[in-house]
């Protein structure tokens, strides 16, 4: 076969420089093996991303920013604050899930004669919202409301 059929059918070590690898991370590698192998580290930001959410009551309106794994569904919720709105704020939010239900989790970080945890729990709606209830102090069901994503 000669130089010019073998590059025709796409043969050849001019062929195989054409391929370009590259990782997850952008990165380029040498082989298609490096590009596909599994990540030694990952890095924090792999790991979280951050929402920002409003809760309304109709006599309230709690703004939260919360942190999450966006590599799980339900997202598991990492860390956040709950910074305005409720009495104590801010308050740190400890735990719960974002998907097709809501849990947050918080704890009273600021002053104040204030309850010390508050839950936080919902359904999915569209537009982008969760309609549910919280309560203090271990209880989900006291107060209602509509809790909406911020753009």
């Amino acid at each position: 076969m000669t130089t010019q059929a073998r590059k025709q059918k796409g043969g050849g070590a001019q062929a195989h420089a054409e391929h370009r690898y590259l990782n997850p991370q952008g990165a380029e590698v040498k082989t298609r093996d490096e590009a596909f192998a599994k990540p030694m580290e990952v890095s924090a930001e792999a790991l979280q991303a951050t929402a920002k959410l409003e809760l309304h009551n109709g006599q309230v309106t709690f703004a939260i920013e919360l942190k999450y794994n966006p590599n799980t569904y339900p997202h598991v919720v990492t860390g956040g604050q709950i910074t305005s709105g409720i009495c104590g704020a801010p308050w740190n939010i400890t735990g719960g899930t974002i998907g097709d239900q809501l849990r947050l989790d918080a704890k009273r970080a600021g002053q104040g004669s204030c309850a010390n945890t508050i839950t936080i729990v919902g359904e999915y709606q569209n537009p982008p919202a969760y309609r549910g209830t919280y309560g203090f102090e271990g209880a989900t069901s006291s107060f209602k409301h509509t809790t909406r994503y911020e753009c």
